[in-house]
């Protein structure tokens, strides 16, 4: 460990919370908004901690906080690497890899999403949980929106919503499900004190007894590139190149879905910016 600086931290806290909008975190501003940046009630909320414990940070009055809450923190003020490890440095904490996954995409990955009006794209994170994704992505696979967030997985949808392992045709949906458990395998063994990628796992072992005997057989594979049919309501069938790039620093993969220009799957992905999500949403059982 390093020396704790309470007075630099709280001063790194108070710019970084006046720095971040309310917008870039889900917020609403309101009309009656007068703090530049977030409130303190919003980054301890955002954060999962007590206001009071994170006012007393940036007061320069609060004890040694550990690095699982340095972790939060950064998350909530949307820090770079960069000014993660400064944040680490600040509390008394040797920077090194996170604990566990990380939830926050890079601005510059959002952005990239935006600008795809006609291929599928979305980010996920070493457990397949779904992190941002375009619209197109949503009029591929569903809108992520309408479910809460502990529900947006893939491994999850697959082996839970038949729905969702309906879009796979026979050999791809069993090549996925190999595939995933054994990518989150991987996963675990990155982070073995990470609470979340435990309860994933008991979760996906108690819903799915596919998924409890692939997991008891040990594979292991990370993530690659990939060809996937996929079937879509309206479309039909699509023959796709899945190209997913990996961020090391963040450990998060961004997916996209594109097809041969001139083939019926590319026409079909043409039909689909058209179509839109047409109400059909991930939830939809129907």
């Amino acid at each position: 460990m390093s020396e704790l600086d309470r007075a630099e931290l709280a001063a790194f806290l108070r710019r970084s919370r006046a720095r971040v909008r309310p917008a870039d975190v889900g917020l609403e501003a309101g009309p009656r908004r007068r703090t530049p940046g977030l409130r303190r009630q919003e980054v301890a909320q955002l954060a999962g901690m007590s206001v009071d414990y994170y006012i007393r940070l940036e007061q320069g009055r609060g004890p040694r906080p550990s690095r699982q809450i340095l972790a939060a923190i950064g998350r909530a003020l949307r820090l770079s690497d960069d000014e993660r490890d400064h944040l680490y440095h600040l509390g008394g904490e040797i920077p090194g890899p996170p604990v566990g996954p990380v939830r926050d995409v890079r601005p510059g990955v959002l952005h990239l999403l935006d600008r795809l009006d006609d291929t599928p794209a979305m980010v996920c994170d070493a457990t397949y949980e779904v992190l941002a994704w375009n619209p197109m992505a949503a009029a591929l696979l569903g809108d992520f929106s309408h479910l809460p967030p502990g529900e947006r997985n893939l491994i999850w949808r697959f082996f839970t919503d038949p729905a969702a392992r309906a879009r796979h045709d026979a050999e791809g949906g069993e090549r996925f499900a190999r595939e995933s458990v054994a990518d989150l395998r991987a996963a675990a063994a990155r982070y073995p004190h990470d609470a979340g990628v435990r309860r994933l796992v008991d979760r996906l072992r108690a819903a799915s007894p596919e998924f409890g005997d692939l997991w008891a057989e040990h594979d292991v594979q990370v993530r690659r590139s990939a060809s996937k049919r996929l079937r879509h309501p309206l479309v039909g069938w699509l023959d796709l190149d899945c190209e997913a790039l990996h961020d090391p620093h963040r450990d998060q993969w961004t997916i996209f879905y594109t097809a041969a220009p001139g083939s019926p799957s590319h026409e079909a992905l043409k039909l689909l910016k058209v179509v839109g999500t047409q109400d059909l949403t991930v939830g939809d059982r129907s």
